[in-house]
C-alpha cells in the first residue's frame, strides 16, 4: 500500500486546533437552552442501536454540507435559524472533521469533543426510537 500523505489522526488533530470543542459535560449543561441545537451526524443505524440525545437533529455526515448550504437543493431550514449548532458523532473524530469543514464554508458550529460516548459516560440523557410493531 502506498503511504498516505496525511493520516486521519493528523487530520482530526489539525481540525481540533481550529474549531470550538465542548466537553460532553459542558453540553449537558447547555442541553435545555433554546438557542442550542445538537446535531447528530452519526449513521441512522448508530442512532437506532445506541440511542440518541433527546431533541437532537439528525444530519448524516454524508449530507451535512448539502443540508447547510442554502443554495443546495437539499438545504434544511433548521440551519438558517439563529442558533448555536453543536455537532457530535460517536467519539468526536467525524464531528471534528465536519465542524472544520462547516467552518471553512463560513457556517459557525462547534462539537462535543468526546462524542456520544462521552455524553453517555457523563450521564447525559439518551432516548431510543419507538419500536412500533409492523
Amino acid at each position: 500500500m502506498k503511504p498516505l500523505k496525511q493520516t486521519v489522526k493528523a487530520m482530526v488533530a489539525a481540525a481540533r486546533e481550529k474549531i470550538t470543542e465542548y466537553s460532553a459535560s459542558e453540553v449537558i449543561s447547555m442541553f435545555d437552552q433554546e438557542d442550542v441545537v445538537i446535531v447528530d451526524i452519526r449513521d441512522i443505524r448508530e442512532r437506532q442501536k445506541l440511542g440518541f440525545i433527546p431533541g437532537s437533529f439528525h444530519a448524516p455526515r454524508g449530507m451535512l454540507e448539502f443540508w447547510i448550504d442554502p443554495e443546495s437543493p437539499y438545504f434544511k431550514d433548521i440551519f438558517s435559524e439563529e442558533k448555536r449548532f453543536i455537532l457530535h458523532c460517536a467519539s468526536g473524530w467525524r464531528s471534528a472533521l465536519s465542524t472544520a469543514t462547516l467552518q471553512d464554508m463560513g457556517f459557525e458550529a462547534a462539537h462535543i469533543r468526546e462524542g456520544f460516548n462521552g455524553w453517555v459516560d457523563a450521564g447525559g440523557p439518551v432516548a431510543f426510537p419507538d419500536k412500533t410493531p409492523s
